[in-house]
């Protein structure tokens, strides 16, 4: 089946559910208005006056519909209960919904509205809702011009962004409960969350100390071989025995060949350690260094459960202070609607 062909089909499908939609929209507003105008004519200063102004009308719509109305109500009734069952049977063909029983859930309004009672029968007219979908959906309207329809959505966006808000507070609060009751809380952390990934830490760890070392000497190469090469000139300058050896002849040039000597010493071994960076002996030492590292981290005792805890405590109330800010109350210009569904 090609893709034109299926597109049709689908949009003449939509179009037989908008049509039959639409007859029962019709109903709809037919059985809320008698609903509303049998209300109305059981009140006495409307009933009188309708029997002054139209006795006939009067007569005749006491006698075949408002002594009957139960009975023409059930008659609705039966008809958009057959409505619901249709609908499922067709979402049922369709594949429309993962689970058979999904239906009624999906579409409440339609079930209760069956119900004949009074609080109930107003939920009939949702199915309004469901029409204009259709109709935005087959392209013969378009909602999203609709003033109504961006107020509604700008309010709809406000009410849900409060509940949101509210149930995050909620549940901050309780994870700040938790934390506050729980004697473990920082035990568990460790052991069940960070002890899992240790290897993963470490290699990390050991990659960046690495990392660190090349960057830090390759940027700083000229700068570190002068500083080691003034602490060298510094301590033979200091040293008793050199200061003698200054004194006999030739002493200086040969304390002089002796301080270049030990600054070129010094910056082959830098530049060796550098190199060696790669070797497995560093990999090995950066290890264990990340090894201590890490136990000395996740060490135990009472200070760091309770600074752990204290630290949860306050990274969640600063996120509920953020959360009750509420940004979004002070909004002014108009919230841009979303797609159309379909």
């Amino acid at each position: 089946m090609t893709e034109p062909t299926a597109q049709r089909n689908e949009r003449l499908r939509d179009g037989l559910h908008a049509v039959w939609e639409g007859f029962i929209v019709l109903l709809v507003c037919i059985n809320l208005g008698l609903i509303i105008f049998d209300s109305l004519f059981i009140l006495a200063p409307i009933n009188e006056a309708l029997s002054n102004w139209l006795p006939e009308l009067h007569q005749r719509y006491d006698a075949t519909i408002h002594r009957n109305f139960q009975l023409i109500d059930l008659g609705f009734v039966a008809i958009f209960i057959l409505d619901v069952l249709l609908g499922w049977t067709v979402a049922l063909f369709e594949r429309r919904y993962t689970r058979w029983y999904y239906y009624p859930f999906a579409h409440w309004y339609d079930v209760l509205g069956c119900i004949p009672l009074t609080g109930l029968r107003w939920l009939r007219v949702l199915r309004v809702g469901s029409l204009l979908i259709r109709l935005q959906r087959l392209g013969l309207i378009d909602m999203r011009r609709w003033a109504i329809f961006g107020v509604a959505h700008r309010y709809y966006s406000l009410l849900l962004e409060e509940l949101s808000d509210r149930v995050m507070v909620r549940l901050f609060s309780r994870m700040q409960q938790e934390i506050g009751a729980s004697d473990d809380l920082s035990r568990r952390l460790l052991e069940e969350v960070v002890r899992p990934r240790k290897e993963r830490l470490l290699n990390d760890l050991s990659r960046r100390m690495q990392s660190m070392l090349e960057t830090g000497y390759r940027d700083n190469r000229g700068a570190i071989e002068g500083y080691v090469g003034a602490l060298i000139h510094q301590a033979l300058q200091n040293n008793p025995e050199v200061t003698s050896l200054r004194r006999l002849p030739m002493g200086g040039r040969v304390a002089d060949t002796l301080d270049q000597a030990l600054a070129d010493i010094a910056a082959r071994l830098l530049q060796g350690a550098a190199e060696g960076l790669q070797s497995p002996q560093f990999q090995r030492l950066a290890r264990n260094l990340a090894d201590e590292f890490f136990e000395a981290w996740v060490y135990q005792d009472e200070n760091t459960d309770l600074a752990l805890e204290e630290l949860l405590v306050d990274v969640i109330e600063v996120l509920k202070q953020q959360v009750l800010d509420r940004r979004w109350s002070r909004f002014v210009g108009p919230i841009q609607p979303p797609s159309p569904p379909g």
